[in-house]
């Protein structure tokens, strides 16, 4: 692990330079831990691939304090392999099953894809939903997890050309990461479908239906289906 600073009141730890489960699993495992020993000194938390960002109050508590703390806790668990294997089972929260209407009406690059890649449409549907995908991070807007890793049979680079225009619910794939756009916005990633589950909303109890750590699968539903689940076929631009 090493630390740097981020900014007068704040720290960002590294533990390692790959995806991968465990990273991420020690980066949840940390983000507990800290939340516990630090408490109300923590103004807040910032879990991503392999990184977490911790904000402190520099009213309270110094950095040096911070680092020894860090230090010190964060190292004792580290020494105990036996509590860290435990720790990276619990860390994942729970499996999320999320619905999506694949189609090239919803989904625009999947012709795309299939010519890069070779493969039918229909084997890009299948390669997509066969795997169960991990909560890596959540960031560039409210509930944007990104997911990892999609086969690398589908790794699709970003668009050259973003579009103005992305609709809500809209399934992309960017590299060997997939993600849902929680609401209408600019976006880059090549999209093969749409999720009528709302990935963000300020008016329900937990406002995200995922969390840094969980894991994902998508199933494949019907355009009736999506429609009753209250789905809306966007506009692309």
């Amino acid at each position: 692990m090493k630390i740097e600073v981020a900014g007068e009141n704040s720290l960002i730890l590294y533990f390692g330079d790959t995806t991968a489960p465990e990273i991420s699993a020690q980066v949840q495992q940390a983000s507990q831990k800290l939340t516990t020993v630090l408490g109300d000194y923590i103004i807040d938390q910032v879990t991503s691939y392999a990184s977490l960002l911790l904000i402190f109050d520099p009213l309270a508590i110094d950095q040096l304090t911070v680092r020894k703390i860090i230090h010190d806790s964060l190292n004792s668990d580290e020494s105990n392999a036996i509590d860290s294997n435990e720790n990276t089972t619990s860390s994942r929260q729970s499996i999320v099953e999320l619905p999506v209407y694949y189609s090239e009406e919803s989904g625009p690059e999947l012709s795309l894809i299939s010519k890069n890649s070779g493969l039918s449409i229909d084997e890009i549907i299948n390669l997509h939903q066969s795997l169960t995908y991990r909560v890596y991070a959540i960031g560039f807007a409210p509930g944007f997890a990104f997911l990892g890793q999609v086969d690398e049979r589908i790794a699709s680079p970003r668009l050259s050309t973003p579009r103005l225009k992305v609709p809500r619910g809209a399934v992309g794939i960017a590299d060997r990461q997939t993600a849902i756009y929680p609401d209408v916005s600019p976006g880059g990633w090549n999209l093969i479908g749409l999720c009528p589950s709302r990935m963000f909303d300020p008016d329900s109890t937990p406002h995200m239906p995922v969390s840094v750590g969980d894991e994902v699968r998508f199933k494949g539903i019907s355009k009736d289906e999506f429609l009753d689940l209250g789905g809306e076929i966007g506009d692309y631009r």
